[in-house]
């Protein structure tokens, strides 16, 4: 027995000490593991392979930043005689990288200036407070900012507000209960004392009308307590869930709204070259927005029926306004107030904004020439990126207040017999900052994907030199004999998979290139596969870990794992059921998918 608890004793800390570094250990051993297929086989295909199978395993289990992974093929695509070092790097810095920057500027000063905010909270005051309302509001509220910004930040924003609405409903109902029970006992004790005067037979007085009336008022208390808790734990796991849910949902909308929709883009542009630039933020928006509307209805539908139940009359209210309404609608109110009244940085913000967006719509609209149609006759001159980069420029060149012209402060002085003397003192001016300083663009840019993209485009740009995308084209040739919507579904049901336990950029730049090689060898419009599976990238709803909108509804602590799992997985399918169902329909239409277009028809290898 001594020597088996010895052994188990031993087994143990050994299990702990692995665990403890892992990270190192998967560091280490995952190159010498894997390395004896450039060894054995000492082709460009296989020292390709060798990289991407080993920057795969970093990116899943995220042993190392997925920045610094991203850098790898720096090293590597140079030691191994794929690529030169000159042709690497330049890929980290494309025309998808400024469109990144360029959108995050316009949103970092959105958040600067707290624009969502009041953006958020005016919406809300418009649709009310009734369970069901209040739901679809902050779904769609967080859907419409995560299009613009990031769906953390806006995750981060919303959820406190939800749950200070549902607190004072809470509180305000709690209130309610005890003041009707109190007045309800005080009617009662007001009619046992008229009562007292009839005699009544003594077993006649049931157990519970001889016990004390203040016990009896503690036990109702207790029960509305509980039942009143339950609802509201529900309540607060239903809305927890929809804002998160719809953080992820909404960046699919827009071009600049997720990261994997920007790889996708950037892969087009560098596996296809010649796409006529196919994907836009026009052309995006025209078949990810009804999408994501149609997700979103739905997704609200199968959230309403969990956490609120199917009475609808109930839910929605239906011409009923209670005091906990009331209340809680002022809490709103109050947050809104504290805002104040919109400065000129806000509407500074809003216009750059609101011009950003109608250039990028009208630039190349696809069903008239844009004001970049006769700049771009000559080639790509005047992109999405050009477009980004001009507006988020002027942030850091318009004032944010009007300049004042008067060089004098007015001051109120009390001299010793009580009088007020008004005199101005000279003071020094000062210009106002700009609508956004590059402090605040540090302290919030997310650089790491900017490097996360170019690690893609190496991956991309290293697959197509070495031979390795032609290599893939012809060993998924077989798959020609399937159709195509069950391809296209079976892909989306495999990266819905992976990137619950993976980072949806890693996912996207590695499924795309091997996505781009299997449509061109079985003749497949690339987007019918590639694009479903960009926008499945972003469905991660069914762990905590999978996406940080979830970690951080997950943190408020009335989510269990199993919640966020039960309502996950539906929505995944949801999701990838409208996905298909818009490839299918709509997206065909916009992009011709029923055809093998003549830029794809091309044969890529090592030279």
């Amino acid at each position: 027995m001594p020597n088996n608890s010895a052994f188990c004793l031993l087994m143990k800390e050994t299990g702990r000490f692995l665990w403890t570094y892992r990270n190192y250990l998967i560091i280490f051993i995952t190159p010498l593991v894997f390395l004896p297929l450039p060894v054995i086989i000492p082709t460009s295909e296989a020292k390709c392979g060798y990289i991407i199978i080993v920057m795969a395993l970093y990116w899943c289990t995220e042993c190392m930043p997925l920045a610094a992974t991203a850098l790898l093929p720096v090293i590597l695509f140079p030691l191994l005689g794929i690529m030169e070092s000159g042709k690497v790097c330049v890929l980290y810095l494309k025309d998808s990288n400024m469109l990144f920057i360029g959108g995050l500027l316009v949103a970092i000063a959105v958040e600067h200036w707290n624009l969502h905010k009041r953006i958020a909270l005016k919406v809300l005051l418009i649709v009310g407070v009734r369970p069901a309302l209040l739901m679809l509001g902050f779904m769609s509220v967080t859907a419409f900012l995560s299009m613009w910004i990031s769906n953390t930040a806006t995750t981060a924003m919303m959820v406190p507000i939800a749950q200070a609405v549902l607190e004072q409903l809470s509180n305000t109902e709690a209130e309610r209960d005890e003041r009707e029970l109190k007045e309800g006992r005080d009617n009662q004790a007001f009619e046992m004392a008229e009562v007292t005067t009839t005699k009544l037979p003594l077993d006649n007085l049931t157990k519970q009308q001889s016990q004390d009336p203040e016990s009896g008022y503690d036990l109702v208390l207790e029960q509305r307590r509980k039942a009143r808790e339950a609802k509201y734990l529900l309540l607060n796991k239903g809305m927890s869930l929809s804002v998160c849910y719809s953080a992820s949902i909404g960046g699919t909308a827009t071009l600049t709204g997720t990261t994997p929709n920007l790889i996708l883009k950037g892969q087009m542009d560098d596996i296809f070259p010649e796409n006529g630039d196919v994907i836009n933020f026009a052309s995006w928006f025209g078949f990810a927005f009804p999408n994501m509307v149609l997700m979103l209805i739905l997704s609200w539908l199968w959230l309403q029926c969990m956490y609120l139940g199917l009475n609808f009359k109930k839910s929605f209210g239906c011409g009923s306004n209670t005091e906990s309404d009331r209340e809680a609608y002022k809490v709103m109110k109050e947050e809104y107030k504290k805002l104040g009244n919109m400065k000129f940085a806000e509407f500074g913000v809003l216009t750059v904004f609101v011009v950003l967006v109608v250039l990028w719509f009208s630039r190349e609209p696809g069903f008239m020439p844009g004001w970049a149609s006769e700049l771009n006759r000559n080639g790509q001159f005047v992109t999405d990126g050009t477009v980004a980069i001009l507006m988020s420029t002027l942030l850091f060149i318009i004032p944010s207040q009007l300049p004042c012209i008067s060089s004098y402060n007015t001051e109120d002085d009390h001299d010793d017999a009580g009088e007020n003397n008004t005199r101005q003192t000279e003071r020094k001016p000062k210009a106002p900052p700009a609508l956004l300083n590059w402090k605040a663009v540090h302290e919030r840019m997310p650089w790491n994907i900017v490097l996360l993209l170019g690690g893609g485009f190496a991956l991309a740009s290293g697959s197509e030199v070495s031979g390795l995308s032609l290599w893939l084209g012809e060993s998924l040739a077989p798959l020609k004999s399937i159709p195509p919507f069950a391809i296209s579904l079976l892909l989306c049901l495999l990266v819905g998979t992976f990137t619950e336990c993976s980072s949806n950029t890693a996912t996207t730049t590695l499924f795309l290139p091997i996505l781009a090689s299997m449509a061109t060898a079985i003749e497949l419009h690339p987007l019918y596969v590639m694009l479903p599976c960009t926008i499945c990238a972003s469905l991660a709803f069914m762990l905590p870990v999978a996406t940080p909108p979830n970690a951080i509804a997950f943190s408020y602590g009335t989510l269990k794992v199993v919640d966020m799992a039960k309502a996950g997985f539906v929505l995944n399918i949801i999701g990838i059921l409208c996905i298909n169902l818009g490839i299918n329909t709509w997206g065909t239409a916009m992009f011709r998918l029923d055809t093998f277009p003549s830029w794809a028809n091309v044969t890529h290898g090592a030279p």
